[in-house]
């Protein structure tokens, strides 16, 4: 496989080794399987390679790197596969995760998606709004409004494992 027309080796090795516990966790909360997740990992950094954006700078270069890979999972899931084959038919199996989560975090993978990105993006990965609208490509009120429902949702959830 040829290189890069704009990136060395070394730039992307730089890049990878910059950006990849990142994209890992980004990846996680959509595929919830280490084997899944690292496919996606994989995916994102080929695409890197074969991409020709100019970066500005590293916050550039890992906004890329999350709107890359938020768009790829929810991509698979649009696949026939995903459709034809649901996850009721799939049997459970014990992985390893690459990092712990927990019950915080477990309830933030289940929110739905709209809900889901901003808020790790913003808890998890310190972004701000206007940082998050800029990577999701959306209004920033839109942004505010999707964390302002997010947060109401956990709020419930975590009021009911009060009870």
């Amino acid at each position: 496989m040829k290189g890069s027309l704009l990136r060395t080796n070394e730039e992307l090795t730089q890049i990878y080794n910059r950006h990849v516990k990142t994209v890992y966790r980004v990846c996680f909360m959509y595929m919830k399987n280490q084997s899944d997740t690292e496919d996606m990992v994989q995916n994102t950094f080929l695409r890197l390679i074969q991409d020709k954006t100019v970066f500005q700078n590293e916050e550039h270069e890992k906004a890329w790197l999350i709107r890359t890979a938020t768009n790829l999972c929810k991509d698979h899931f649009k696949h026939w596969w995903s459709k034809t084959v649901g996850m009721d038919h799939v049997g459970d199996k014990a992985v390893d995760q690459k990092f712990a989560t927990d019950s915080n975090l477990e309830m933030v993978l289940a929110l739905p998606p709209k809900y889901k990105t901003p808020i790790y993006l913003y808890y998890y990965e310190g972004y701000s709004t206007v940082e998050i609208a800029r990577i999701l490509k959306k209004k920033e009120s839109t942004v505010r409004s999707w964390l302002h429902k997010g947060r109401k949702l956990l709020k419930m959830e975590m009021e009911g494992d009060l009870e």
